[in-house]
């Protein structure tokens, strides 16, 4: 199972955790896994290459860590509310065997 922790700080994005595999196929044809990787990575490519905000972040075999250490731009915003809401869909979708969003206030 895929385990999506988002950070909040005050309502606000302070960062987020992507770790584990799906598990619904085989490795190199979990669409679970695919996309999940597809959203989160391309989220952070996104607010690299369209905003000023800053992160720190770490990646390895499943496992994505990033946190934010300031406030975030509305752009930085709503990129990650799409991130949010395309895994909400797959979770949705898939269940929660394989992927497990929760929010947490830090």
């Amino acid at each position: 199972m895929t385990a999506v922790t988002i950070y909040k700080r005050s309502g606000q994005y302070a960062g987020f955790t992507i770790e584990g595999h799906a598990g619904y196929a085989d490795e190199g044809q979990d669409i679970v896994c695919a996309a999940v990787s597809v959203l989160s990575l391309n989220t952070l490519n996104s607010i690299e290459a369209f905003t000023e905000d800053q992160f720190s972040g770490e990646e390895k075999d499943g496992f994505l860590s990033c946190s934010f250490p300031e406030a975030l731009s509305e752009k930085a915003v709503l990129l990650l509310d799409s991130m949010v809401l395309g895994l909400t869909d797959i979770q949705r979708n898939y269940g929660t065997s394989y992927i497990r969003i929760v929010f947490k206030e830090v």
